[in-house]
């Protein structure tokens, strides 16, 4: 004789099945066609190479091709309101940095929502960030700089308003209490060459960028502008280290699709770009980028997302970041 309790279980049993089922197919389908990757900045920047080095493996381990577009603008915005636009079946993917979660505070009349419409895939890493000045300024630590600024207006260099350049030398001049005017460039090596000759006064800049000129003397590292000291410089202190609080500033990577991605095709996507990523020719290729592991699910990318739009947002409103 069949309980109550026996037709409950056999519901609930008959409920989960198509469930389980549908989940299971989706992933399996998925991908049958090439697949759509938008990097929303130009050809050559930072993102464009992470991306692109690791996409090509990720085709391979995916059976299909995968179609890199550079569609940049307005920090980014022009891209992502693309990617936000289209299906959520997992054949749009958005390659892009820590960008996307300051867009919402420098444009806040951007089409998408960030923390609505899209989900985090998988971070590729972080590039630390390391303050740069020449030496012919006769300026040697952290402390002399922010001396040298209190003392007088002095001039910073970035890759463009409200880039993570930019941003970086904000939470350090907000955290040291220092002015200094920004001086916005169309890329980072423009903003570098110019802090080379000393018409500007320093930068933070990505060290993989930096890197080189450091190693020739052209440039004086002063810290790095992360919570801990980076492999590619080892003997240079963090901001927080040398006394500012607060003056960190985390340059990721990552992937991102339409909110609404099929979560089985999500976590299918994760797992094939972790495994490209780990893959020691790929392993080989991002050397030079300066990346460093950050080890993080889909939720927690999304989380991260979360508090660094909240606090952009109140970054932008402290350090007065206007875009003309």
């Amino acid at each position: 004789m069949t309980t109550r309790r026996g037709f409950v279980q056999a519901a609930i049993a008959g409920l989960a099945t198509p469930a389980l089922s549908k989940f299971a197919a989706a992933e399996d389908a998925w991908p049958s066609r090439p697949i759509h990757a938008l990097i929303p900045f130009s050809a050559g920047s930072s993102v464009d190479i992470v991306g692109r080095v690791v996409l090509a493996p990720l085709a391979q381990r995916l059976g299909q091709a995968v179609v890199v577009e550079n569609r940049g603008g307005a920090g980014g915005t022009i891209g992502c309101a693309f990617v936000a636009q289209q299906p959520a079946d997992g054949y749009t993917i958005l390659v892009n940095a820590s960008a996307h979660t300051s867009a919402p505070a420098i444009y806040p009349g951007a089409p998408y929502d960030v923390t609505r419409d899209f989900s985090g895939v998988i971070p590729f890493g972080s590039v630390p960030n390391v303050v740069i000045i020449a030496p012919s300024k006769g300026v040697r630590t952290l402390k002399d700089l922010v001396a040298a600024a209190k003392a007088g207006n002095m001039t910073f260099a970035s890759a463009g308003v409200g880039s993570a350049t930019h941003l970086a030398a904000e939470r350090l001049r907000l955290s040291a209490g220092f002015n200094a005017t920004h001086v916005p460039f169309k890329g980072g090596v423009e903003a570098i060459t110019e802090v080379i000759t000393g018409r500007v006064d320093f930068a933070c800049m990505g060290v993989p960028s930096a890197l080189p000129f450091i190693d020739d003397n052209e440039l004086l590292a002063l810290a790095v502008c992360t919570q801990k000291r980076t492999a590619s410089l080892p003997d240079v202190a963090t901001t927080i280290e040398l006394g500012y609080p607060d003056s960190d500033y985390n340059y990721w990577m990552g992937m991102f699709v339409p909110a609404k991605t099929d979560r089985a095709i999500l976590e299918k996507l994760r797992a094939e770009t972790q495994k490209a990523m780990a893959d020691p020719d790929t392993v080989e290729k991002l050397k030079p980028q300066g990346m460093e592991p950050m080890p993080l699910s889909p939720g927690e990318f999304d989380a991260l997302v979360k508090k660094e739009v909240a606090e952009n947002i109140t970054l932008v409103k402290a350090a007065g970041i206007k875009v003309d």
